[in-house]
C-alpha cells in the first residue's frame, strides 16, 4: 500500500520512509543464492550466510545472500567483492578480517603464491656521520583477495590486520594499475 507521499501515477516513492536508503554507486543487493566458486576439495561457502534458509512470503526487507562489509577508514568496497562469487575468509570485504593499525603503499614485486603477494616498500635511511641518506627496501608478504586482479609492478594500498599466517600481517585494500611498466621490479619508488 502506498502512503500519502507516494506518486499514484508511477506507483513509486522517493521518500526515505517507503524506500530503503541506497548508497551512491552501490551494486544491487543479491537476494537469491548463487553458487560460490568451487576450486577446493572442501565445499566453499561464506560463514555468515545460511544457504538453506526458508524464504518468508511476506518479508518486508530482502536480506542479501552474500556477506559484504564496509572496511571503514575511507576505503571503498570494490564492486567485484559485492557482485563476485568467490569465497575468501581472509578477505577484508567478505571475510572475517578487520583492518586496523597501519595503512601503507608499495609496489607488487611477486604474485607467484596463491592469494598472497610480495609488496616492495622503498624508503630512505639517514646516516648521521655522513649526513646523507641511503636507499633501503623491505619486502612485505600481503594477502590479496580475489576482488583484486593484481600484476607485478602495480601499486597497492595495504592495511594491517591480525596475523593471517606465519608471515602475513597485511591485506590489500586498494589497487592502482601500473603506469610505468618499463621501470622494473627493483626500481626505487617512495610513496
Amino acid at each position: 500500500p502506498l502512503t500519502g507521499c507516494c506518486h499514484p501515477a508511477t506507483q513509486s516513492c522517493c521518500c526515505a520512509i517507503c524506500s530503503p536508503p541506497q548508497a551512491e554507486n552501490m551494486a544491487p543487493i543479491r537476494t537469491t543464492y548463487v553458487e560460490c566458486d568451487q576450486h577446493e576439495k572442501a565445499y566453499q561457502s561464506q560463514d555468515a550466510i545460511f544457504v538453506a534458509r526458508k524464504r518468508v512470503v511476506g518479508a518486508k526487507k530482502a536480506k542479501s545472500m552474500r556477506y559484504v562489509k564496509n572496511v571503514g577508514l575511507g576505503i571503498k568496497t570494490p564492486s567485484t567483492a559485492i557482485e563476485g562469487t568467490y569465497v575468501d575468509k581472509k578477505c577484508p570485504f567478505t571475510g572475517n578480517v578487520n583492518i586496523r593499525g597501519r595503512i601503507l603503499k608499495g609496489v607488487v614485486a611477486s604474485t607467484k603464491m596463491n592469494r598472497t603477494i610480495i609488496v616492495r616498500r622503498d624508503y630512505l635511511h639517514f646516516i648521521p656521520k655522513y649526513r646523507r641518506y641511503e636507499k633501503r627496501h623491505k619486502n612485505v608478504a600481503v594477502h590479496c583477495s580475489p576482488a583484486f586482479s593484481v600484476k607485478e609492478g602495480d601499486v597497492v594500498t595495504i592495511g594491517q590486520c591480525r596475523p593471517l599466517s606465519k608471515t602475513v600481517r597485511f591485506n590489500v585494500v586498494a589497487h592502482e594499475p601500473a603506469v610505468n611498466v618499463a621501470a622494473g621490479k627493483k626500481s626505487f619508488r617512495v610513496f
